[in-house]
């Protein structure tokens, strides 16, 4: 330990020795983590886009009864047809409610820039209007065949192309842009941990998971042999470092459907409750995994009724495992900040008699002027009620929680998990 560490951590006058601790991969006490990633494709308008999103993320009467409390966030594009919801499409009131939901974190992803966006102009015209009313995003997810999507193989488009008309990976991530999602989607339930195929075949299923299965497997294979499109597979990790086409840095992440008949199917409203199951859940838990779950959440059959009696049970499972503290459902934004923190984060960890202190360094871990988040970074501590914690040289040892012994059998200390407020209206 430094002097001056020693110094402000008031350790002077007995020496100190350096131990290793142990991250656990999740927020104190879940045993898992999960993000509903929903792009917003066919979503009618701003009523139902905000009724959706106050069921699942408060605990207020909603068309569709009692909310859930959950954080689950959503996408927003810019340029579409006027059936769809977006940005350009709404009126005063609507920007002005997606404006209020990206301060607050629960639109979190640019899902492109639409359909209709095919020059840089229109991709300034959008990110100028969002940074004008201090809106910032950091998760940017291709969708369909936008002529602004980052992805060459799987979701065609030229945004990351300098000199194509529609080139804004400059601007993008000039405005905050950090991940990128680029079309490609696993099988396999839970990332940040072993890639096993065990639960994808479904004995209610046969002939359908099986070929589900047979594809899971070419795409490890294919990983393996270093196919780029699929060499995000075999690792199973949720963030890869990249270079766009412009050669400009970012992260890409993945995403996840467990449903039996393949990554494409029960990726709705529809179909969620037969891809968000309790037997899903269960091996999430199990395994300790982390995942983006791919879904699209504005395609429904009604909107007197976007998510049918399936769909809202299928949510109200969900809350149940994150209240008895088995999954922590949060946002994609949050849970991929979380896994780059746990990674990228530095700590350093001594002793002194009986008392351990841990040294976070979070401003330099990325090389950049902002710190990574620190939500729910949870160590492997001897005794917490003698941990102290010291953040980039500041004393933080009051802001954090000290936890009791988890399923391994061991304590920890951990920084807390703030739950967003969901905006009033």
């Amino acid at each position: 330990m430094s002097p001056a560490l020693m110094e402000q951590s008031g350790v002077t006058d007995r020496a100190s020795t350096p131990v290793q601790v142990e991250r656990r991969p999740t927020p104190y006490p879940y045993r898992a983590m999960l993000a509903v990633c929903s792009d917003l494709d066919l979503t009618p308008d701003a009523r139902t886009y905000h009724e959706c999103l106050r069921f699942l993320n408060t605990s207020e009467t909603t068309s569709m009864g009692q909310g859930l409390g959950l954080e689950v966030g959503n996408t927003i594009y810019f340029d579409m047809a006027p059936d769809q919801f977006a940005y350009w499409n709404t009126d005063d009131a609507g920007r002005a409610m997606v404006r209020r939901l990206i301060r607050s974190g629960h639109i979190d992803c640019l899902h492109s820039f639409g359909d209709l966006a095919a020059t840089r102009a229109q991709a300034a015209r959008s990110l100028d209007d969002l940074d004008r009313h201090d809106c910032r995003l950091a998760v940017w997810i291709d969708h369909a065949v936008a002529p602004s999507n980052f992805g060459a193989d799987i979701m065609c488009g030229s945004g990351d192309v300098p000199g194509s008309p529609v080139y804004h990976a400059d601007l993008s991530a000039a405005f905050g842009i950090r991940y990128v999602w680029r079309g490609r989607v696993t099988s396999v339930t839970g990332q940040n941990v072993p890639r096993r195929l065990g639960g994808i075949f479904d004995p209610s299923h046969p002939v359908a998971s099986a070929v589900t299965l047979a594809r899971e497997t070419a795409k490890g294979v294919l990983a393996r042999r270093g196919h780029p499109k699929y060499v995000m597979h075999a690792p199973n990790a949720i963030l890869k470092p990249v270079e766009l086409r412009d050669g400009r840095p970012m992260v890409e992440f993945l995403r996840f459907n467990p449903h039996w008949a393949g990554v494409n199917r029960g990726e709705t409203a529809m179909g969620l409750s037969e891809a968000l199951t309790r037997r899903m859940c269960e091996r999430l838990v199990r395994r300790g995994g982390i995942g983006v779950f791919y879904t699209h959440l504005g395609k429904f059959r009604q909107i007197s009724e976007p998510f049918e009696a399936p769909a809202r049970d299928a949510f109200r499972m969900l809350a149940r495992f994150q209240a008895d503290g088995e999954i922590l459902v949060t946002t994609t934004r949050r849970l991929l900040d979380y896994c780059a923190a746990l990674e990228r984060v530095q700590i350093d960890a001594s002793t002194s008699g009986d008392v351990t202190d841990l040294h976070v360094t979070a401003a330099a871990a990325t090389g950049t002027v902002a710190p990574e988040p620190l939500d729910g970074l949870t160590v492997y501590v001897r005794d917490p009620a003698r941990t102290r914690v010291f953040v980039d040289g500041r004393d933080m040892t009051a802001a954090i929680t000290r936890n009791a012994a988890d399923e391994t059998g061991r304590a920890s200390v951990s920084f807390p998990w703030p739950r967003l407020q969901f905006p009033a209206t």
